[in-house]
């Protein structure tokens, strides 16, 4: 019978219980300066802002002198643009993980398609820009529009949706399948009434953590040269318009001391619009995971 030294165990449990408080030091300590970190960031923000915050604040255009400078342009184009964004990256996002998960034969070319699709989604949204700006700013002249630009941003979005939507259908026991199989339902049926439902929770995170990342990208509208400051409200899809992240990054890079606090004041603003957004996300996702 092997001779246990009970000495030696209680040494390497006791070292294990070092390391693994060590650990857990760590991780917090990193967790607490993360979140020390965005309060810091909120405070400054909001102190610097919250006082440009007013009626006249959303009602105005664009202007070279800070007391009078809105974001009436910039909010309703923001709006305009993710009017395209969200239908188009949604529907061919969904759509696209849907063949992938469910239509898609298992071989190699699929696995490299499907390879390439998550690995776009590390790319920088500059190279998106450029994108767009060759297809659909001089390929198709649609120019600095509104159509030009949610196009754009929906490419760039895409693959998160794809990869996103692929992992909450993934996710699906094959037990419901199964059963619907089992009840005579077909294929389409069997997606549209089973996997789609029980996958909407996964599919909604993720889209919004895309449209919340579309509706805060910058560089991208500066490589297709959307302007900074217009004087009027876009009226169709092929309107000139400026968004939120143009007229902060224009209110942000000037000297002014007062631009700064209104840009403070901007972004305030686009943290609301993505508070409302993931707002909704949550509501629709809790009720589709009550009900499946």
């Amino acid at each position: 019978m092997r001779h246990i030294d009970h000495k030696n165990v209680v040494k390497r449990m006791g070292s294990r219980m070092i390391l693994n408080k060590t650990f857990k030091a760590i991780f917090f300590m990193a967790t607490l300066f993360a979140l020390l970190s965005l309060a810091i960031l909120f405070y400054r923000i909001v102190s610097q802002g919250i006082g440009f915050i007013s009626i006249d604040f959303f009602t105005n255009f664009g202007s070279r002198i800070p007391e009078n400078a809105g974001i009436v342009a910039a909010l309703v184009g923001s709006l305009w643009m993710m009017a395209v964004i969200a239908p188009v990256s949604l529907i061919l996002g969904v759509g696209s993980a849907i063949y992938l998960e469910e239509y898609a034969k298992k071989n190699k070319l699929n696995d490299f398609i499907r390879m390439n699709i998550a690995n776009l989604a590390g790319v920088p949204s500059v190279v998106f820009g450029l994108l767009g700006l060759t297809i659909f700013v001089r390929a198709l002249a649609l120019g600095n529009s509104i159509l030009a630009a949610g196009f754009t941003m929906s490419l760039l979005i895409l693959p998160v949706i794809i990869v996103a939507s692929q992992e909450a259908i993934r996710a699906v026991p094959k037990e419901l399948r199964e059963a619907s199989y089992g009840m005579g339902a077909t294929k389409w049926q069997t997606i549209s009434k089973v996997v789609l439902p029980s996958a909407i929770p996964g599919i909604l995170t993720g889209g919004i953590l895309a449209l919340s990342r579309a509706i805060g990208e910058t560089a991208p509208l500066v490589v297709i040269g959307i302007p900074v400051i217009i004087q009027f409200l876009p009226d169709n899809l092929l309107s000139q318009f400026t968004a939120l992240p143009m007229q902060i990054f224009d209110w942000a890079k000037r000297p002014q001391e007062a631009f700064q606090s209104v840009a403070a004041a901007g972004i305030i603003v686009l943290m609301m619009f993505l508070l409302i957004m993931n707002s909704i996300a949550v509501v629709i996702r809790n009720k589709f995971q009550k009900r499946y």
